[in-house]
């Protein structure tokens, strides 16, 4: 049985104009691929996540909030976070600000393909 908190966050959905121009960044981004699932209401692209355990998001189809009104998703990177910003623009992406360094890790915010805002996280090790 899984155990769950009150107010926990669950999962997060990522709104894409173009699925696919951002399962590309995605990609990119964690050098890993999506994958894609049809058996709900329409296709969704799963995010990479353990054997065995469950994802934690997925880009759907939609419509991205426009600028500084949505929320941030965070990533988890286990490489160098310049690294990671050069995946952001490879990807095509833009990076929005510098390493940021806080008591757990270090993070960065960045735009996906579509507009949505992502913080992509390094924990301290």
């Amino acid at each position: 049985m899984t155990t769950t908190t009150q107010g926990q966050i669950v999962f997060t959905e990522i709104p894409a104009i173009d699925p696919g121009r951002a399962c590309k960044f995605y990609e990119t981004l964690l050098q890993s691929p999506l994958a894609e699932d049809k058996g709900g209401p329409n296709p969704i692209w799963m995010f990479p996540h353990a054997d065995g355990g469950s994802p934690a998001g997925h880009v759907y189809p939609g419509k991205p909030a426009r600028d500084g009104e949505g929320m941030t998703s965070h990533f988890a990177v286990t490489g160098d976070l310049t690294e990671a910003m050069d995946r952001v623009k490879k990807g095509g992406g833009e990076v929005v600000s510098e390493v940021i360094d806080i008591y757990i890790g270090s993070f960065f915010y960045a735009r996906d393909t579509e507009g949505n805002s992502l913080g992509i996280f390094k924990y301290k090790i």
